[in-house]
């Protein structure tokens, strides 16, 4: 992995993360980019979608959706054992969210790192130019949610737009 920072001044340094395969290939994937109601809500859906267009990823499909308990329980199953999960539901459930396909060469990586660490309050001090450090407030109300794998991102594309098939 290969990381580059551009810009001279806070409002345009970029942070390129870029990887390759073990042939020196790179292509296209998708991952799956979920606005929480958060984000939603709080007016940053504008915002985040141009900051998904200047980092260069393309939104193949996209949707508002009002999920549902069961709906948020089976897509966050792995997660069923721990402690948040059920606070994890109530949020997901409070309020609409914005489900996007994102496609990009080594998108699964580049959208995490656009997003930043998971807890909100500290990407703000780590990663200040990150979405969650933009717009989230903490672990939970972190505003984005992003794939951690190229097979996750299959799964949960597949859980949402059954109608496009994984990017292999």
């Amino acid at each position: 992995m290969v990381w580059k920072l551009t810009g001279r001044n806070p409002q345009s340094i970029h942070i390129h993360l870029c990887s390759f395969s073990t042939d020196g290939s790179t292509k296209a994937r998708r991952t799956l980019a979920i606005i929480k109601p958060d984000g939603l809500l709080g007016n940053y859906t504008d915002d985040i979608k141009r900051t998904i267009s200047e980092y260069g990823f393309s939104i193949v499909k996209e949707q508002i959706v009002q999920l549902g308990e069961a709906t948020v329980k089976r897509f966050y199953a792995e997660h069923s054992s721990k402690s948040f999960f059920s606070s994890l539901v109530k949020y997901m459930t409070s309020g609409p969210v914005l489900v996007m396909v994102l496609e990009k060469d080594n998108v699964v990586a580049d959208w995490r790192a656009l997003m930043g660490p998971t807890d909100a309050s500290k990407a703000k001090i780590t990663h200040p130019h990150s979405i969650r450090a933009k717009c989230g407030l903490d672990t939970e109300k972190n505003c984005v949610h992003g794939s951690d794998s190229t097979k996750s991102a299959q799964r949960e594309i597949l859980f949402f737009f059954d109608e496009l098939a994984p990017d292999e």
